[in-house]
């Protein structure tokens, strides 16, 4: 008898085992209770930060193993500190993903410095939303209209090489002759937001949609004028609102327009170190491609105000390689403008 309960004890461990290690196999690279890292290439409180630890909260229950997703706040250089560490540092396991500032991806192309990564080795894992930049005026400042602002200077807030609120305004004053005057040293939109209401600037370059997430009554109550928008293409919603690609005055102006805006069609792009397995880059776009059908994940993105565009990986890398084709000049004017 205590043969027959030994040999089924030695089965019912090698049962055991073979869950355990099936468990394990199903949690891939979350074996062992390992948890993801999300990194995100800005301070706390800007669009950025807020579209990563939203999708930080639901891309878990879509992964094997269901790991726990801590958001790591990451600032320097306009993302590029996050993005370079990425690429170069971050383990190639699956464990590891970050979101990045839209224009990151040029910089390694205009040559800018501290992008230390190969925007086309990188793994896209995708997109929650695309793009349209706005810059705005406070009601306080004297500009008020792009008109004025080719006559009038304006002083904005700045977070940083490698985003809209620096790469914009330098390239659009020496490509169409507007009077942008930057302030650096802002750690996110969010502190340039604060800098506005105290008369410390009169206004920013920035998405709308982290302009409706942040104030959502500057719009609608005028406390903002936009002056103009930016983007792969014009925004129904701001109908009448000029579209700054229609102010170039020739070919040259309009196809620098075109590649200074590239990044509008990136949106808020979360991405993995370059080199992952084939299963483990599959297995992260899978996962960001469920969160963006997740009901949940949907319900609170509209709570947040902020717009769902998605796009999955595989459409920003072919983005990315047409973005890597532009003719060499004006990429090099364009690298020459923004920094």
């Amino acid at each position: 008898m205590k043969t027959g309960i030994g040999r089924i004890a030695v089965a019912l461990a090698a049962g055991l085992v073979g869950v355990t290690g099936v468990q394990a196999q199903d949690a891939g690279p979350f074996a062992g209770g390992k948890t993801m890292t999300m990194i995100i290439g800005f301070g706390p409180g800007g669009g950025y930060d807020l579209w990563g630890r939203v999708v930080a909260r639901y891309i878990g229950k879509h992964l094997p193993g269901n790991p726990n997703v801590v958001p790591q706040n990451m600032p320097g250089a306009g993302s590029y500190t996050a993005a370079s560490t990425i690429y170069n540092i971050s383990p190639k396991d699956g464990t590891v993903m970050g979101i990045i500032a839209r224009d990151a991806a040029l910089g390694p192309l205009t040559g800018q410095p501290g992008a230390r990564f190969d925007p086309q080795k990188i793994s896209w894992i995708g997109t929650p939303t695309t793009e349209t930049n706005v810059c705005i005026s406070y009601n306080t400042a004297k500009v008020k209209t792009y008109d004025e602002l080719l006559k009038t200077e304006l002083i904005i807030g700045d977070t940083g090489p490698g985003t809209g609120t620096r790469s914009y305004p330098k390239a659009l004053n020496a490509i169409l002759g507007t009077k942008f005057k930057l302030i650096a040293g802002f750690p996110s939109s969010s502190d340039v937001f604060l800098a506005m209401e105290r008369g410390e600037v009169d206004g920013i370059c920035e998405s709308l949609d982290s302009v409706h997430g942040k104030r959502p009554d500057w719009i609608p109550t005028r406390k903002v004028q936009i002056l103009f928008q930016g983007g792969a293409e014009p925004n129904d919603e701001l109908k009448g609102i000029p579209f700054i690609q229609d102010k170039a005055k020739n070919d040259e102006e309009r196809q620098a327009l075109l590649f200074l805006y590239a990044g509008q069609g990136i949106g808020r792009p979360f991405v993995a170190p370059p080199d992952l397995p084939p299963a483990r880059l599959k297995m992260l776009r899978d996962a960001f491609t469920a969160t963006m059908k997740d009901e949940d994940f949907i319900a609170e993105a509209k709570k947040q105000k902020l717009e769902l565009d998605p796009h999955t990986g595989e459409q920003l890398e072919a983005l990315i390689h047409k973005i890597y084709a532009t003719p060499k000049p004006i990429v090099t004017k364009i690298g020459e403008l923004i920094q």
